[in-house]
C-alpha cells in the first residue's frame, strides 16, 4: 500500500460538479492498494497516518516543532483512493499499473483502510472521496508538508527510506 499525506488547511472532492466531501485543517490522504496488499497492511497504514506528527505544539514556549498528530490538533482526514500512485514507467513513457490491485480487491481493502482510519479516530472527522470515480481534488497546502509512505508486509516506511539492514548491501550496487 502506498499513501501520500498532505498537511492541509482545507481539502475537498468534487465529482461531476457535485461536492462529495470537504475538510478543514488536517490531512489529505491519497491511498493506493497494491496487488500484494493484505488487511494487515491497510490496518498498519491507517494507524501510522494518524500518528504522523506533522504539526507544531503551539502550547509550548517556544513552540515544539513536529510534535502533534492530527488527533492532537482535532483535525480532519480526507481519504481519496488513487491507484496511480503505484504507476511504473520503467519501460517507455506510458505508465503501467501492474502493481495495482484489481478493482474488487482494491475496493474491499480501500474500504477496510477508510473504516479503520475512522474507527481509530473520530468517524465524523474522517471523510471519503468516491472510489473509482473521476474526482476533482482541491487542497490548500499547509506548509506545504507532504509525506510518501509505503507498507510492505505490515511494516510502514517513508518512501525512499532504506532500512539499516540493507544499507551495506545497497552501497555495493
Amino acid at each position: 500500500m502506498r499513501t501520500v499525506l498532505q498537511r492541509v488547511k482545507s481539502a475537498s472532492v468534487t465529482v461531476d460538479g457535485e461536492l462529495i466531501s470537504s475538510i478543514g485543517k488536517g490531512l489529505l490522504v491519497l491511498a493506493a492498494i497494491s496487488k500484494d496488499d493484505t488487511e494487515k497492511d491497510v490496518e498498519a497504514m491507517a494507524s501510522k497516518i494518524l500518528k504522523a506528527k506533522l504539526w507544531d505544539d503551539e502550547a509550548k514556549e517556544p513552540p515544539g516543532r513536529w510534535k502533534c498528530a492530527v488527533p492532537d490538533i482535532q483535525g480532519e482526514v480526507l481519504c481519496v483512493s488513487q491507484f496511480t500512485l503505484l504507476a511504473s514507467m520503467k519501460k517507455g513513457n506510458k505508465p503501467d499499473f501492474h502493481q495495482s490491485a484489481s478493482g474488487d480487491k482494491a475496493k474491499m481493502l480501500y474500504q477496510t483502510f477508510f473504516k479503520k482510519v475512522a474507527a481509530l479516530y473520530e468517524p465524523d472527522k474522517v471523510k471519503d472521496g468516491l472510489f473509482a470515480a473521476m474526482m476533482d481534488v482541491a487542497l490548500v497546502n499547509d506548509g506545504p508538508v507532504g509525506l510518501d509512505y509505503t507498507c510492505l508486509d505490515g511494516e510502514v516506511q517513508l518512501q525512499n527510506y532504506i532500512p539499516r539492514k540493507y544499507t551495506t548491501t545497497l552501497s555495493h550496487c
